[in-house]
C-alpha cells in the first residue's frame, strides 16, 4: 500500500458534481448518494465492513450518465440484523423508493439477502459479489466478538484492515486497496464495531421468494479471501444465478475493474426488466451542482470526508438534487473502454459451480483469510499490556509528584 494516499482525479471530480445527502431517520443517521433519473427503479448498493458511500463512485458515474439511478449508502450503526431490516426500510420510506434492485458487496451482501428474506416485496433482484450466507464461521474465528463495542478504534481498524491482501498487486488493484483503505480512516470506532458485531452476530440467510433467474453472482478469478466453504454455499443455494466472469479484480473489482462491473450491472438491470432513460438526463447548471462545498474537493479529500461524519452528529441532511447528469470526467488511467462496447455484444457467463470468486470483503471476510487463530489472542494480550502499561504510568507520576512535592517542603 501507498505511504501516502492521493485522491484519484476522478473521485475529486465525482465530490464536485455529486451532492452527499445525510438525513437523520429515527435514531440513525443515512449518509449516501442518489444519482439520476428519478423515474427509473434504483440499484442500491451496500458496502462491505470497510467501505463507505464513496466506494461505489464510479457505478454512480458511469450509469448515471447512461439513464439509470444509482443509491450508495452507508450501512448506519446497527447493532443487529432485526435493526438493519427496520432501519433499512424506514430509510427507503423516507427517500419515497418502493420497489429496489440491490448491489451488495461482503458485509452490505449479506444485509441484501436478508432484507430480501424479509422484505420480499420491495426486492425486486439481486446483485451478490464477495458475499456469504452466515455469520457462524465469523463468530467462530473472532472469539472477542462480545466485547467488540468495548474495543479500541486502533484495534478494529488494524484488524479489519490485516484482511485485506497486501502485497505487490497490479497497479489498477494497488489503487484500489489504497482507496478501500483511506475509506477505513474516515470511520469512527462506533462504526466499524458495529459493522463487525453484524458481521459476528449469529445470523443465516433463510429461503428467498426472489427467483434465482433475478440473482447474478460477481466473481473474480486471479485470487480470492473468501473462504471456499462459503462460495460453495452462496453456489449451492442459487444455481440457477446468473455468473459475471471477471479475469482480474482483486478484493475490490467495483474500483478496479469498474468498466466490467458496470457492463454486468447495465446487463443484469436489463435482464430484470429495468430500462434506463438517457432522455431524462440532463447537465447540472454551473455553480449550482447541490453537492458538497469546493474545499471538500481539493487535493485534502480525506480530511473533508472525516469533517462530513463529525457533522453527521448535528443531523444536518441535504435535500435531494433533481435529475441531473455527471460531466464527464477526466480520462483515467485505469480505463477499459469496456462501456464505449454495445451492451448487445456482451456475454453473461454461465459457470456450472466454476465460482472463481470474490476476494471476500471490502475489509472483513478476507480477514478471516488471511488473520492466523492466534491473532485474536494477541490483540487480546495488546489490549492487557496497553490497560496495564497506563496504569503503571499513571502511578509512577503519583510517586514522583509525592516525591517532589517533600522535597520542596524540606527546601
Amino acid at each position: 500500500m501507498k505511504g501516502v494516499f492521493s485522491a484519484p482525479g476522478d473521485y475529486v471530480h465525482f465530490k464536485s458534481q455529486v451532492p452527499l445527502h445525510k438525513i437523520p431517520i429515527g435514531t440513525k443517521q443515512w449518509r449516501y448518494y442518489d444519482f439520476g433519473p428519478k423515474a427509473v427503479p434504483p440499484l442500491i448498493c451496500l458496502p462491505g465492513t470497510a467501505g463507505t458511500a464513496d466506494v461505489y463512485y464510479k457505478q454512480i458515474m458511469s450509469l448515471s450518465m447512461k439513464g439509470y439511478r444509482v443509491i450508495s449508502v452507508d450501512i448506519p450503526r446497527v447493532w443487529h440484523h432485526s435493526e438493519w431490516i427496520q432501519a433499512f426500510e424506514k430509510f427507503l420510506d423516507a427517500i419515497d423508493v418502493h420497489h429496489i434492485h440491490l448491489y451488495g458487496t461482503s458485509l452490505g451482501g449479506f444485509l441484501a439477502q436478508l432484507f430480501a428474506q424479509h422484505r420480499p416485496r420491495r426486492v425486486r433482484s439481486l446483485v451478490l459479489s464477495n458475499s456469504f450466507l452466515e455469520t457462524r464461521s465469523f463468530s467462530a474465528a473472532m472469539p472477542w466478538a462480545p466485547i467488540v463495542s468495548w474495543t479500541p478504534s486502533f484495534l478494529l481498524k488494524r484488524y479489519v484492515l490485516t484482511g485485506i491482501r497486501n502485497g505487490p498487486h497490479e497497479p489498477f488493484i494497488a489503487d484500489s486497496v489504497d482507496f478501500v483503505v483511506s475509506q477505513v480512516e474516515t470511520l469512527s470506532r462506533e462504526d466499524l464495531a458495529s459493522r463487525m458485531s453484524l458481521t459476528t452476530d449469529d445470523a443465516s440467510v433463510g429461503p428467498l421468494l426472489l427467483s434465482d433467474s433475478f440473482i447474478t453472482i460477481m466473481d473474480t478469478n486471479d485470487y480470492c479471501a473468501i473462504p471456499q466453504q462459503l462460495k460453495d454455499q452462496l453456489s449451492e443455494r442459487y444455481p440457477e444465478a446468473r455468473r459475471a466472469y471477471l479475469k482480474t479484480g482483486g478484493d475490490f473489482p467495483f474500483l478496479s475493474r469498474p468498466d466490467e462491473v458496470n457492463l454486468h450491472l447495465q446487463l443484469h438491470l436489463r435482464r430484470v426488466g429495468v430500462e434506463p432513460h438517457p432522455d431524462l438526463v440532463h447537465s447540472i447548471p454551473k455553480g449550482d451542482i447541490g453537492g458538497s462545498p469546493s474545499k471538500e474537493n481539493d487535493d485534502d479529500s480525506d480530511k473533508s470526508h472525516k469533517d462530513d461524519r463529525d457533522k453527521d452528529d448535528r443531523g444536518g441532511s441535504e435535500n435531494p438534487s433533481t435529475e441531473s447528469e455527471i460531466h464527464p470526467a477526466p480520462e483515467s488511467s485505469e480505463s477499459h473502454n469496456i462501456d464505449d462496447q454495445p451492451v448487445e455484444s456482451s456475454e453473461c457467463c454461465h459457470l456450472n459451480h466454476e465460482v472463481a470468486l470474490f476476494a471476500f470483503p471490502a475489509g472483513f471476510t478476507a480477514e478471516k483469510h488471511d488473520v492466523t487463530s492466534e491473532t485474536p489472542v494477541h490483540f487480546m494480550w495488546e489490549y492487557i499490556v496497553l490497560f496495564h502499561v497506563l496504569h503503571y504510568i499513571s502511578s509512577l507520576y503519583i510517586i514522583i509528584w509525592n516525591y517532589s512535592f517533600a522535597f520542596r517542603q524540606v527546601m
